[in-house]
């Protein structure tokens, strides 16, 4: 009886020594594509507050951003209900990623030679530029140049309002607003003649369907945006994120992903990037 008791207990230690195994196996970021996950998680960094792009909804969350972030964790072996989303703030990017507070970042994040000292980035999966939003009847602004004398939404915060002023149209009237969302009732009702920032967000915002049709882009291409997703420095995700983007390309969900977005705004997007051509 007792080395029946003794031969019980290894038994039921060995059993829960299995099943311990089993459960840790489960606990690494970057499963293989199509597995269960095995109750795992993977923490993604998104915007909250732009529309078309990562918005936090009573729904859940949208956005081009958000379509293809879930598209690459299902590729890294995660279902959507294993994906943890966290507010990526865009002063706090590198700092949330150096601190591992996010496994990886799709939040408007442009690839610069500064951030890559801190962080790697998989991508380029977008082209942006920096562009302007006017309302869908105004004719007089066609070109840069026509900015002069206009009423340009300043943005606290940005830059975008004040390189157009130095560079472009000096004669600008810069007016200051605390936010874009802000921007737009002054842009409709005429306080404003025009917003700028990255054309794929200024498409977002007028994509929202209270402004559906009241605004156009102007199309200037003013600068080049290439938004990557941003990982930990030396992270093994990066090449596994960018095989990821290639298959969203490949199989066609990368470009409903942007017609879902960003198409109601008549956003022209460019052609998907190839992976490392980071356009200056």
């Amino acid at each position: 009886m007792k080395l029946r008791k003794v031969t019980a207990a290894s038994a039921t230690v060995f059993a829960l020594a299995l099943t311990a195994t089993a459960c840790g196996g489960n606990n690494s970021t970057g499963g293989d594509s199509g597995s269960d996950g095995g109750g795992k998680k993977i923490t993604v960094g998104i915007k909250f507050d732009q529309p078309g792009l990562g918005q936090k909804t009573p729904q859940g969350y949208a956005g081009f951003d958000v379509d293809v972030a879930t598209y690459v964790a299902k590729k890294l072996g995660y279902k959507e209900d294993q994906i943890e989303w966290k507010e990526s703030k865009s002063a706090d990017r590198e700092t949330m990623l150096q601190r591992g507070d996010v496994d990886f970042i799709a939040a408007t994040y442009s690839i610069t030679p500064e951030r890559q000292e801190k962080v790697d980035f998989a991508g380029p999966y977008l082209l942006a530029h920096q562009d302007v939003l006017l309302r869908a009847d105004d004719n007089k602004i066609k070109s840069p140049k026509d900015l002069n004398n206009a009423k340009l939404c300043s943005v606290t915060g940005s830059t975008s309002a004040q390189n157009v002023k130095d560079k472009l149209a000096p004669k600008a009237q810069l007016q200051p607003y605390p936010t874009y969302s802000a921007c737009l009732p002054g842009l409709q009702n005429g306080a404003v003649d025009a917003l700028t920032t990255d054309d794929s967000i200024l498409a977002g915002y007028a994509a929202q369907a209270q402004f559906k049709g009241k605004f156009k882009l102007g199309g200037f291409k003013l600068t080049n945006e290439n938004y990557g997703i941003g990982v930990k420095k030396g992270s093994d995700l990066k090449d596994k994120i960018n095989k990821a983007l290639e298959d969203m390309v490949a199989d066609g969900a990368w470009q409903k992903a942007v017609d879902k977005n960003l198409g109601p705004a008549n956003y022209k997007n460019e052609p998907a990037p190839t992976i490392g051509d980071i356009k200056s």
